[in-house]
């Protein structure tokens, strides 16, 4: 049996690497010939390796030409086209939308070919269809009191007790009676659209579109025109449609983990709020909108600028109120009142038995961090509630993780005669309260500034204590 030489085998090597790829791969030599194309390729144009290997771009091709043969013009001109944007129908009827990258292949400084990776987004541009389409259902008339009455998120939903929480909630308040722009900054799971959807209940558009949109849920490509829109021609098998800032005129357009947007895209939102009004992609004629921004990020923003996420002129045009939320870590107070609140809620939701939290679970509740914030604690209780089986939620029906932590808090300390932090610090707590109503003279208003803590704190610390 005759042995293989080098070039055959790497040729061999390299043809098994590019079909087991996920992107289409079509390359041709330097006079348009095919001389490979990947199953991948195969599939989205409907055709068979077969009818494209060995033939001409516009032979394979008919609909295309010279001009828009994107491989063609690689060939001709020795310069790549990247992010091409192309929705068709393919030879089997099916229409595919595909993001782009041709790119010309040199020997020795000479173009000997060209390649064309091609990425399938027909299922991600579906779903932004999709989303556009249930958005442009949000503008359709409705009478006054149905708008009233949809399910956004109000203030006197955001339980806390923590001092700098309720600070935000105020100053939230103040900003919802007007049009400027707000960033409100937490890490995940802080409450950030809990506060985007009270201050649109609260301002003056509250009967107008409220529409969300994630920035990192979409292909850079997508985004930008979900949220300008597009102008018929302006890609392959593009359509006259209006984005996201269209169909929010008059409302609120929120944009979550805004330091995902790409720069150059960041750039033309910046624009949009200079100018107030969009350009579609791909057309000229200037829409005027009436949106008001608010964003969101997970992460600070000085850093983002600092790592280049996040551009410096951006941030001082959306931070002209600026919402900070901490994190659950750093107000413990808030994890007790967070439980029993969660807890009656997933009650009414759940066929569950179970009637009370044990102690040893707040206690864990309690020196647990956190990372998830209020959302992973709701859902931390929600799988203890589906584990229980008796009449409380006990440490066992915590995840694992959970149970370790507090065993390892529950160790005795010298000088503390067995007392967990929790105990202590409630002990500490209980003779502070007493001392400030013995020197307010009872007065629970001035026993609360001695404290240095809300009154409404301070009242429901002395109901649970008289409960």
């Amino acid at each position: 049996m005759p042995m293989r030489n080098e070039p055959d085998l790497t040729r061999e090597i390299v043809y098994e690497f590019l079909e087991c790829l996920d992107e289409g791969i079509h390359i041709v030599n330097a006079d348009g010939i095919t001389v490979f194309y990947n199953r991948v390729a195969s599939r989205l144009d409907g055709l068979s390796i077969k009818e494209v290997m060995g033939m001409h771009v516009l032979d394979a091709f008919p609909s295309l030409t010279k001009k828009t043969s994107t491989l063609l013009k690689v060939l001709k001109t020795g310069e790549p086209i990247a992010e091409q944007h192309q929705t068709y129908m393919n030879r089997k009827g099916k229409q595919i939308s595909t993001i782009n990258r041709t790119i010309p292949l040199r020997s020795e400084g000479k173009i000997v070919g060209a390649a064309e990776i091609s990425k399938d987004i027909t299922q991600i541009k579906e779903l932004a269809e999709q989303v556009l389409q249930l958005q442009e259902r949000i503008r359709e008339p409705r009478s006054r009191k149905a708008q009233k009455e949809s399910a956004y998120y109000c203030f006197e939903q955001i339980v806390t007790q923590n001092s700098l929480m309720l600070r935000e909630i105020e100053k939230a308040k103040r900003a919802a009676r007007t049009d400027s722009p707000v960033l409100v900054v937490g890490e995940t799971g802080t409450g950030k659209e809990l506060f985007v959807q009270s201050i649109h209940r609260d301002s003056p558009r509250m009967g107008r579109p409220f529409i969300a949109q994630n920035c990192a849920a979409i292909p850079s490509t997508l985004l930008e025109g979900i949220l300008f829109g597009t102008a018929k021609g302006a890609f392959t098998g593009a359509e006259d449609r209006p984005g996201l800032f269209e169909l929010a005129d008059g409302g609120t357009l929120f944009l979550d983990e805004i330091h995902a947007m790409p720069i150059d895209l960041q750039a033309k939102l910046l624009r949009v709020l200079e100018d107030g009004g969009v350009r579609r992609v791909g057309g000229t004629r200037f829409h005027s909108v009436d949106v008001r921004i608010i964003v969101a990020t997970n992460e600070d923003p000085l850093e983002s600028i600092e790592k280049g996420r996040l551009r410096r002129d951006l941030f001082h045009r959306i931070h002209v109120v600026g919402l900070y939320l901490p994190p659950l870590r750093e107000r413990k107070e808030d994890i007790e009142c967070l439980t029993h609140y969660f807890f009656r809620k997933l009650k009414g939701q759940l066929p569950t038995t179970v009637e009370e939290i044990a102690d040893e679970v707040m206690e864990a509740f309690f020196h647990y961090d956190w990372p998830g914030n209020v959302r992973e604690l709701e859902h931390t209780l929600e799988g203890a509630l589906n584990l229980a089986e008796g009449k409380a939620v006990k440490l066992e029906h915590l995840p694992p993780h959970m149970q370790k932590k507090q065993k390892k808090e529950m160790l005795p300390l010298p000088g503390l005669d067995g007392k967990s932090l929790r105990e202590v610090l409630g002990e500490l707590e209980q003779k502070m309260i007493c001392l400030a109503l013995e020197e307010s003279g009872g007065n629970v208003l001035k026993a609360a500034k001695l404290l240095g803590i809300p009154r409404q704190t301070l009242q429901y610390k002395l109901k649970k204590r008289e409960g």
